[in-house]
């Protein structure tokens, strides 16, 4: 049995390298979002379920919100894409830092830690506060930095 477990975690730590090399940091990102986002919906439905207020409806509206942030990061991407077409081919004199889609997803993957934390403590689990206030700090630096890139001439204010 132990050399199953060997070769199954074998096999997890070759896709994820696999995987690194083929997307790059962006691709483990929008992975590590997925697995967030999964968590996310797994332990919003065990707290659900430990507090006896499960429903369907509550669990599709949960799926809709997620289905629409499946747009927003289609939205990064495209907007990060049109915008280093546009600084590579039309010379108007702009330089694209490619910021959008990993700003976008680092918001996501953080708001969805944090939801997660809070499911957790629906759940019974203690959770540390410096982790709280990690997440916390976290959100706003990315807020700051999405911020800055949104309006450049704001930097310092």
């Amino acid at each position: 049995m132990n050399e199953n477990l060997f070769h199954i975690k074998a096999a997890i730590a070759a896709g994820c390298t696999a995987l690194g090399a083929f997307l790059g940091w962006k691709g483990v990102m929008l992975v590590t979002w997925v697995v967030a986002m999964a968590l996310d919906y797994l332990t919003g439905t065990f707290a659900a379920m430990k507090a006896g207020d499960w429903s369907s409806a509550r669990a599709r509206e949960g799926l809709w919100h997620k289905g629409g942030m499946i747009f927003v990061v289609m939205v990064a991407g495209i907007t990060d894409i049109i915008m280093i077409m546009i600084a590579q081919n039309i010379p108007i004199g702009i330089q694209w830092p490619v910021i959008v889609l990993p700003l976008v997803l680092s918001w996501y993957i953080i708001t969805e830690l944090g939801s997660v934390l809070e499911n957790c403590v629906k759940m019974g689990a203690p959770v540390p506060g410096w982790l709280i206030k990690l997440l916390k700090a976290s959100a706003k630096i990315v807020d700051t930095a999405g911020e800055t890139a949104a309006d450049p001439g704001k930097e310092g204010t």
